[in-house]
């Protein structure tokens, strides 16, 4: 692939723009040759700094928002705006392929388990399905257990690549505020978003819960398209201001919980160690025997089955499909 074909910026200097490249890192570790190093400021190290090695171990171009320090003359370098967002777009390049349908769930806590929940209904309404986040990769061919929520761009759209050869359709995909922030999943073409709740967290990492409430808004206000759905759990801090972001947008908005427009939760009853829920969808009501404990699960639950029906499964197989759910692994 051209080098102009992966970054923008590369076509108006005719020097670099038909250089080939075989592929796309972060990492000078990584580099092989005829790779395009994208030299990202990290938390803890700038990636400039590294530039030499990446070009010593075969890179075919650097990019960067400004010149490395000591870039010697001959070396290609494309200079970009937004560093992130450059690697994220060049490596969605590199790896083209992705699940048809791919839902993305923000929030502080539940997306864990909304993806989880995400991928059980839709295998078993006949779709082939996964999820990615907090716990790892979960496919029908592959258990593959991981640390990040949201993996960095080249291991995420190398993954999403993977999972679409192995023949995924359907795809629950956790986007956390790092990532989100970090532009992560640009480039991740995203069919449907959901938001959970929001309380005080990462505040280590943002700089108070206002730009911690930003990172995640750029879900509905930037990635997702017009005329996209929004699943969105009512009554939580953020709630609104999602809502609101989402309808700027012109999304699909559909509102889960005891105020939901798109399902509404009526009634609960504890039945054991399962919960009796009465629910409202488009007029009609269902009752759902769910295998599982906590008013957050039923959020969750909820969450996940909006996300089905507004990506086109049918609302009553969705709803008996919540009587087989299973607890996320490693969450209560």
């Amino acid at each position: 692939m051209k080098l102009s074909d992966l970054v923008t910026e590369a076509a108006r200097d005719p020097r670099f723009a038909a250089i080939d490249v075989a592929g796309v890192t972060a990492d000078s570790r990584k580099v092989k040759k005829g790779d395009l190093f994208v030299a990202v400021p990290g938390t803890k190290a700038d990636g400039s700094q590294f530039v030499a090695q990446a070009l010593a171990n075969g890179a075919a171009a650097v990019i960067a928002e400004n010149a490395p320090a000591g870039l010697p003359a001959e070396a290609p370098f494309v200079k970009v705006p937004n560093v992130r967002l450059a690697l994220a777009r060049a490596a969605a390049k590199i790896f083209p392929r992705q699940p048809q349908t791919i839902a993305a769930i923000t929030g502080t806590s539940g997306k864990t388990s909304v993806a989880a929940f995400t991928r059980q209904i839709w295998s078993t309404l006949g779709h082939p399905s996964a999820s990615i986040g907090t716990v790892g990769v979960v496919s029908p061919k592959r258990e593959v257990y991981g640390s990040l929520t949201t993996p960095d761009p080249v291991a995420l759209h190398a993954t999403l690549n993977d999972l679409a050869g192995e023949g995924v359709t359907h795809l629950a995909l956790e986007a956390s505020s790092h990532g989100l922030d970090q532009y992560r999943l640009d480039g991740v073409r995203v069919n449907a978003g959901a938001f959970t709740n929001l309380s005080r967290d990462h505040l280590d990492y943002h700089r108070d819960l206002k730009a911690y409430l930003a990172a995640k808004l750029r879900l509905f206000s930037e990635l997702l398209q017009p005329g996209q759905p929004a699943v969105i759990v009512t009554g939580h801090d953020g709630s609104d201001d999602v809502i609101a972001a989402s309808r700027a947008r012109k999304l699909d908005v559909f509102t889960v919980g005891k105020d939901g427009s798109g399902i509404k939760l009526v009634d609960v009853a504890i039945n054991g160690y399962a919960q009796h829920l009465t629910l409202e969808h488009a007029g009609r009501k269902y009752d759902v025997a769910l295998p599982l404990v906590g008013a957050f699960q039923v959020e969750n639950a909820l969450t996940a089955a909006g996300v089905a029906i507004t990506t086109g499964s049918d609302p009553a197989r969705v709803f008996e499909a919540l009587q087989t759910l299973r607890g996320a692994s490693g969450r209560l």
